[in-house]
């Protein structure tokens, strides 16, 4: 016997609304063909979107939720390739950019020791904005996962896309807390992708700076961050003028482009796509991180811009058209609703799927009851635009004038990559000569054989020419060449041995007997490895002592000779 109670459920509404005659979208039910389009990977860390900032605080993680209901009620799940439930970051892993200290204070936080922690939670902001709730460092460690995850992916060329909509928190500095970030999640992914990356190009399109971020790599050329904000000087975070361009090596690798409130469709994606265009022409960006803060919609509870979803999406369109790995983050976004829409949209246009604009049924229907259950709501018109064309016609130009400087995408000095172990075997068989010719210190089959003096040696052997102890032969080659051009110096080495092949040349030797002159023993002196001795021409007729005084003469003179000598040191 079933009891009246139980016919019913403990809800007296529908579980889903009646939308009357406003249909209902049906999900897409074919699957994406592996090799028709480019492969998207889509990380959602499960139970992320349980986490609670507190009752009055705007940021709401169960916006997570909602997106993840639309993506799968459009049946997008069947479009991506690859769906991740990612594990979370480790401690080690968040300490790769933040401090020791102020992990170690989140890993042991919670609502019931902050008062004993009033100090630390001082000292790390973790006050107002960033409140204390329950399970925060695991939240944080979520989302965190996800975002390295992804850029994991992109490295190992697993994916051309992947996207994480819980990640993108911009604000969290290298030691403290800000703007509701606690771990800055895009700072990690970059770092993770500069492993392989040269060059890694980060777009921020949230209505708030990304300070973070810029902060992180404000002194470096292989990242550059573009940011698209409202900026007027008292705005949250109060950073991002047009003329803060970077420092060091990353001076006028940073650029902001400032904007003011009610910008509308129109000029936000022309200045958008010149600003992107131009960055990507100069930069020349091997992989790109996108942060999609929602928060720049038009009647955002934070926002002040007038974008409607199919601009910020258009957005997102562009800079995927630019076919170099992509990773897509959330961000800023705090009309749940809206959020939501807009992210499933730009998950469908990440995935090249046409979705229609009535919006599946779902168990968060109440939530959209108000637009209709329409994707594209009417967003726009509600603030005044103060942006004028020659505003943003000036920051345009004043961002080429800073690209100009860039003269080129910047390199990385590459590492020499060591061997595999049959290239190890094969460099131990190969010879010496084949040593020598890949380091080009080769001598093209040539050996020295004699030996080399340096000219501060001191040597005092049997062959040191200038011993005194006693006559050193001296044998002359005439030579039935003819003689060389009066003037030329001749090519003979003192320390040359005699040719053997001069008698069959028809060449005489003869021997001149040279007294070394007497030196001092005492005295040192330097060797020349390469002198020379010399003399001058002598004839056939004249006597052997005439030509063996001139031949100990020249050699001490150094005079120019045309015959060659040939010294036997005995």
């Amino acid at each position: 016997m079933v009891r009246a109670s139980q016919a019913t459920t403990f809800s007296s509404s529908a579980y889903f609304d009646d939308r009357g005659l406003h249909g209902t979208a049906q999900p897409i039910t074919e699957h994406v063909n592996p090799h028709s389009r480019p492969i998207v990977s889509y990380f959602f860390p499960k139970g992320v979107g349980e986490h609670h900032y507190g009752e009055r605080h705007p940021m709401k993680p169960h916006r997570l939720t909602l997106t993840n209901a639309l993506v799968m009620g459009y049946g997008l799940d069947k479009q991506i390739h690859h769906i991740y439930n990612p594990r979370p970051a480790t401690q080690a892993e968040l300490e790769m950019y933040h401090d020791h200290d102020y992990i170690d204070f989140l890993s042991r936080v919670t609502p019931n020791n902050q008062n004993e922690m009033r100090h630390l939670i001082d000292t790390f902001n973790c006050v107002e904005d960033c409140p204390i709730f329950s399970e925060m460092y695991d939240f944080c460690r979520m989302y965190a996962g996800a975002s390295l995850a992804g850029a994991r992916k992109l490295t190992a060329g697993a994916c051309d896309t992947a996207i994480n909509w819980s990640g993108g928190l911009h604000h969290a500095k290298r030691g403290e807390a800000s703007g509701f970030c606690y771990v800055n999640d895009i700072v990690l992914a970059i770092l993770e992708l500069l492993r392989y990356h040269p060059r890694v190009l980060y777009i921020d399109i949230d209505i708030h700076h990304g300070d973070g971020v810029e902060l992180a790599f404000y002194h470096s050329n292989r990242v550059m961050t573009v940011s698209f904000h409202k900026y007027t000087g008292d705005f949250f975070p109060g950073t991002g003028k047009l003329d803060d361009n970077g420092a060091s090596l990353g001076k006028h690798f940073c650029l902001n482009v400032p904007l003011q409130d009610g910008i509308d469709d129109d000029m936000y994606l022309t200045i958008f796509k010149t600003v992107i265009e131009d960055t990507v022409t100069a930069f020349r960006p091997t992989s790109i991180v996108l942060q999609c803060g929602a928060d720049s919609l038009g009647c955002d509870r934070l926002g002040a811009f007038n974008l409607s979803i199919a601009a910020h999406g258009e957005c997102v369109n562009f800079v995927r058209k630019f076919n170099v790995p992509l990773l897509v983050l959330g961000g800023g976004g705090y009309t749940i609703k809206n959020v939501s829409r807009c992210w499933t949209y730009e998950t469908a246009v990440l995935v090249g799927a046409t979705i229609p604009d009535e919006l599946p049924a779902t168990v968060y229907d109440p939530f959209f009851r108000d637009s209709q259950w329409k994707l594209h709501p009417p967003l726009t018109g509600r603030v005044e635009n103060q942006n004028s064309p020659a505003s943003l016609q000036r920051i345009t130009i004043s961002i080429r004038n800073k690209l100009r400087y860039l003269q080129g995408a910047p390199s990385v000095a590459m590492q020499e990559i060591p061997p595999d172990l049959e290239g190890w075997l094969a460099d131990e068989e190969r010879k010496q000569e084949e040593i020598d010719e890949e380091r080009g210190t080769a001598l093209a089959g040539e050996r020295r054989s004699d030996r080399s003096m340096a000219r501060n040696e001191f040597f005092e052997g049997d062959n040191d020419v200038e011993q005194d102890e006693g006559p050193v032969s001296v044998k002359r080659t005439v030579s039935s060449r003819k003689p060389r051009a009066p003037g030329k110096r001749a090519r003979g080495k003192a320390r040359g041995r005699p040719s053997a092949t001069a008698k069959e040349d028809g060449e005489e030797m003869e021997e001149i007997p040279v007294v070394a002159a007497s030196r001092s023993t005492k005295s040192r002196r330097t060797a020349k490895p390469r002198a020379r001795a010399r003399a001058k021409p002598v004839d056939k007729d004249k006597d052997l002592p005439d030509a063996d005084f001139e031949a100990t003469a020249d050699a001490e003179t150094d005079a120019p000779t045309p015959v060659d000598l040939e010294i036997d040191i005995s």
